[in-house]
């Protein structure tokens, strides 16, 4: 695994829309692999591949690695398939982003569908900071910053 440059704003990659994955091979779990290496040593929880310079829906998340043992997610082509109307603001922070926390109000909970690095399909249920921080990396996807929802 290896450590990829960070690609900071404003360079614009951060805000075009990322591509469906549709080859998933080694290639792909290499990217994820280097994605959770790079994560964990800019000392993240979560990373899309356009915060790397890769136009794919692809990212990766270990929400609570910093208060209990890794447990990383690979998600390819996730989409939000449901949000509570119950709404949470939070300070976020992101790799891509130097400076202060932003408070980003999203939905308290959501259903996100994806396939896994085989191809597999798999939906689970985020709540709390889970739930921001997978919201946040889909936002990656989309070409959408934290900056971008500032109140």
């Amino acid at each position: 695994m290896a450590v990829m440059p960070i690609v900071q704003a404003p360079d614009p990659v951060l805000s075009q829309v990322a591509a469906d994955v549709v080859v998933f091979d080694d290639a792909l779990i290499g990217l994820a692999e280097d994605m959770l290496a790079t994560m964990y040593a800019a000392n993240g929880r979560g990373i899309a591949a356009p915060q790397v310079g890769v136009l794919q829906r692809l990212l990766v998340m270990d929400a609570t690695w910093k208060d209990a043992d890794p447990q990383p997610v690979i998600f390819v082509n996730p989409e939000i398939v449901s949000a509570s109307e119950e709404m949470s603001t939070l300070a976020e922070g992101c790799l891509s982003i130097t400076g202060d926390l932003i408070n980003v109000t999203r939905p308290a909970s959501v259903v996100v569908r994806w396939r896994d690095v085989d191809g597999g399909f798999l939906e689970a249920s985020f709540d709390g900071f889970s739930a921001a921080c997978v919201q946040h990396e889909i936002d990656h996807l989309n070409g959408i910053l934290i900056t971008d929802k500032r109140q």
